[in-house]
């Protein structure tokens, strides 16, 4: 939490306090449904929260902006940029009810008015949205293919719509498809933790 303070001054007393609650419930959710790795849930904050809220760094959407978090687990990165993004509607869908089930549990706890879950796997969804976001679901190639339908038309941020994914690694195979297109932004450069090391943001537009 000291880091996301650090990162994101701007936060408001609610903001800091949904944040604050997000341990507690992912670590008891977790006790009965294994959405995040046993060893990892002690690095909730670092390697989910965090992680997940690189995107709002880089990214200033306007109110009433629409995002899909596709494949979103136990709901990141959407309910971190929800907390972050009061004012932007964010759908949440992932193919395993369980964990669909611990995303809407965790958002109704901390009174997150702006989000709603879905069981629906990427390829049925046909809601259009200005962005769709995910963490490492599947490569990018797949990604854009099974989304492109999902991305809406009409402009209404400063960016064209697209897609946000958090990734690691050499990823030169996965974007050279779309080297005219995608920007990479490396984590490491803004968070500067070394667990950030070969992290990156992909922005694609669609």
């Amino acid at each position: 939490m000291n880091e996301i303070l650090r990162l994101f001054p701007n936060l408001t007393a609610r903001q800091v306090s949904q944040l604050e609650a997000l341990y507690g419930l992912y670590a008891e959710w977790n006790q009965k449904i294994n959405v995040i790795s046993r060893k990892d849930i002690e690095h909730l904050y670092q390697h989910h929260v965090l992680h997940s809220l690189a995107i709002a760094h880089f990214v200033h959407p306007t109110a009433g902006t629409e995002i899909l978090d596709f494949g979103t687990g136990g709901g990141f990165p959407g309910i971190p940029l929800a907390i972050v993004w009061p004012e932007v509607k964010f759908h949440l869908i992932d193919g395993t009810g369980k964990k669909i089930r611990v995303a809407t549990e965790v958002a109704q706890a901390i009174g997150l008015e702006n989000v709603r879950a879905s069981h629906i796997r990427g390829e049925e969804e046909r809601g259009r949205y200005d962005f769709v976001v995910s963490r490492a679901v599947m490569p990018l190639p797949d990604l854009a293919r099974i989304v492109r339908k999902n991305i809406s038309q009409r402009q209404k941020n400063a960016i064209a719509n697209g897609i946000l994914c958090l990734k690691g690694g050499d990823l030169t195979a996965e974007t050279a498809p779309f080297r005219r297109t995608v920007e990479t932004y490396d984590l490491h450069e803004w968070a500067g933790d070394s667990w950030f090391e070969e992290k990156y943001l992909i922005y694609l537009p669609i």
